[in-house]
Order: C-alpha cells, then sequence, then structure tokens
C-alpha cells in the first residue's frame, strides 16, 4: 500500500489474515518467501501454513487482532495478500467475523 503507515487501518486490525484462506499458484510463490511458511494444498496450490484450517490465521500474522498488528513477510507475502485492500467486501465481512466496526471512507 502506498499510503502512510499512520492512516493504514490493516496495522490495528489484522482480521482477513485470520479469516481466510490464503492460497495462490506454486508459480505465484514470491522467491524469497521461506518454504517452511507454506502448506501444499495440492500439486500446484500452495497456501500460507495456518490458513488451510477451518479457523485460520496466518504464520505470518503478529500481535492481536484489532489491536495493533504486522505481518512478518510483508516485503516478500503472496499476491492474495497484496491484492486484498481495506474496505473491500472481504475487509468488511472479516472484520464484523472478529466484532471489529466497518471501516468508513469518506470520498
Amino acid at each position: 500500500m502506498s499510503e502512510p503507515e499512520s492512516s493504514n487501518p490493516c496495522l490495528s486490525c489484522g482480521a482477513c489474515c485470520a479469516s481466510y484462506r490464503v492460497s495462490f499458484h506454486w508459480a505465484e510463490t514470491p522467491p524469497s518467501l521461506d518454504e517452511s511458511l507454506l502448506h501444499p494444498l495440492g500439486p500446484r496450490q500452495l497456501c500460507m501454513r495456518g490458513t488451510e484450517h477451518g479457523a485460520p490465521r496466518c504464520v505470518a500474522l503478529q500481535g492481536e487482532i484489532g489491536r495493533a498488528v504486522s505481518c512478518g513477510v510483508y516485503a516478500h507475502r503472496p499476491p492474495p495478500c497484496d491484492e486484498l485492500q481495506p474496505g473491500q467486501p472481504q475487509c468488511q465481512r472479516a472484520r464484523a467475523r472478529h466484532g471489529l466496526p466497518a471501516l468508513e471512507f469518506r470520498a
């Protein structure tokens, strides 16, 4: 994200990282992402370890959801993590699952 850290709502949330499976094609794996953080889903699919379960929490998520969080592999995160943006419907659903208020954006 190009916005300053102080205005990035993800830094006090983390709900998406503990709500969804982060899966992707093996060819999309960032070259510098440590293989020990990955879980195979099939011959061509991987996911971030911890998100393969029914109650996901990405192994790279650090901190307490809804308070202060960070991603331990932010600079090397896989495409699904980079594509999900604050305020999108998936974000809002994840926030609701964790009892967090919806994000409100001013135009």
